[in-house]
């Protein structure tokens, strides 16, 4: 089976198996599942079908990355790779596009004018040996077969598959060159993975191929039934990852960066423990120098120096928010606790008002999104605005409806719980 597993990705990358050949392979693993070693043997084999950074040896073992599944409002990784670098670890992210109601890394970036996702292995070598971290795109140099493989999965069914969902997210990142990996399952109603028992079938799969692979990877499991932070939509996610940058973030975004960031550093050995790793992230965030690795990022990929003079108000220097765009603000009809706020039912919004796609290539517009006014655990009084929907037309009924559903308040005070569900 493993020189069978070597011969197929072989055929992906030179066309030697056409595509029906390709789906057959693939739909046999779907129905049929692998075993860990031929996990593992199928990403080796995807992640070698092309290039493979390499680092100077004083410091690869320092090394690492984060993926995620994605969900609303999830901008975790905006805020995570300059921490990471700030912290003294490199972090060279290759990110992806948002589908459906995933907003993706690279979309909301490019909200910054000038914000260029191309990244050469020799400029993202530059830049990590430079500043610390770069964020940019998959080229056609990392992983060819997964690009492949995907775009067949995506039109056939195969999407689904523990094992081709494994090969396809650490094929990339072992890519990378990395000492250390953290991956972020959301699991909820607004997430890939809906239930706990599959997203932590997922994880062991990711795991077990990670060490298999030689990299010290964890997973979080976290919850993403409700919006992660209080703002969705491209832009609007990129001034919430500043503000966070600057240590005035939500305290649930926050708490993902901070842990997430943590596991990172104690894997490395650059700390004793994830806690000790979590506070090191945190004094980033406050003392200034995550938010300036952040700028020195954005300014090395075509952001203009001047986008983050610190002398001028937030919102017109970053230039993010559209003058033209229209708000509309909705507020709860009668007093209570917030309970409940639906990801799904208000990513689909954000969605259809033309900031996601259904289709990869598809433009998208970043100016539009929701900022919440509160978040679960808020006590609100009657008519108080609880989200400002940002939109280019004229607000739908329709749309307005599934918005005032997507609140549920109680007459009995709510706790905020943690994100994280689980680490492994």
């Amino acid at each position: 089976m493993m020189t069978e597993i070597q011969n197929f990705v072989d055929g992906v990358v030179d066309d030697s198996l056409s595509d029906a050949e390709v789906e057959a392979w693939m739909r046999d693993v779907f129905e049929n599942g692998l075993s860990v070693e031929q996990t593992v043997e199928l990403t080796h084999s995807m992640l070698h079908s092309g290039t493979v950074l390499e680092w100077p040896e004083e410091w690869k073992h320092l090394v690492v990355d984060k993926h995620s599944t994605g969900g609303i409002g999830d901008k975790v990784s905006l805020v995570l790779a300059p921490a990471l670098a700030a912290c003294g670890l490199k972090c060279p992210m290759i990110a992806g596009r948002g589908l459906a109601h995933t907003g993706g890394t690279l979309d909301k970036l490019e909200a910054l004018q000038g914000y260029d996702v191309t990244i050469s292995p020799e400029k993202a070598f530059q830049m990590v040996n430079d500043i610390g971290c770069m964020i940019g795109g998959q080229t056609g140099e990392i992983a060819p077969a997964d690009k492949r493989m995907y775009a067949i999965r995506d039109v056939t069914g195969l999407i689904a598959s523990v094992p081709l969902i494994t090969g396809s997210i650490v094929s990339k990142k072992a890519a990378e060159g990395l000492a250390a990996l953290v991956m972020d399952i959301k699991v909820g109603r607004a997430a890939f993975m809906t239930n706990v028992e599959d997203a932590r079938a997922l994880a062991e799969s990711i795991t077990s191929t990670g060490a298999g692979l030689g990299i010290a990877t964890s997973v979080t499991l976290t919850e993403m039934d409700t919006p992660l932070g209080f703002a969705a939509g491209n832009a609007l996610e990129v001034l919430e990852s500043v503000e966070t940058l600057r240590g005035a973030g939500p305290a649930d975004l926050e708490e993902l960066v901070c842990i997430q960031g943590g596991i990172l550093l104690h894997a490395t050995g650059l700390c004793e423990d994830a806690d000790e790793g979590a506070y090191k992230i945190h004094d980033s965030l406050i003392d200034g120098s995550a938010i300036s690795i952040f700028e020195q990022m954005c300014i090395a990929q075509g952001v203009a120096k001047k986008t983050f003079d610190s002398e001028r108000n937030l919102l017109s220097t970053l230039g993010l928010l559209d003058p033209h765009l229209r708000t509309t603000e909705i507020s709860v009809p009668r007093p209570g606790w917030i309970a409940d706020i639906d990801a799904m039912g208000l990513g689909k919004v954000v969605l259809e008002l033309g900031g996601g796609r259904l289709n990869l290539g598809e433009d998208i517009d970043s100016g539009v999104g929701f900022v919440l006014d509160a978040h679960v655990g808020s006590l609100m009084v009657v008519d108080e605005t609880w989200i400002t929907i940002y939109h280019r037309n004229e607000l739908s009924q329709e749309h307005r409806n599934i918005i005032e559903n997507a609140i549920t308040l109680s007459n009995e005070p709510v706790d905020a719980e943690s994100r994280v569900i689980e680490i492994l």
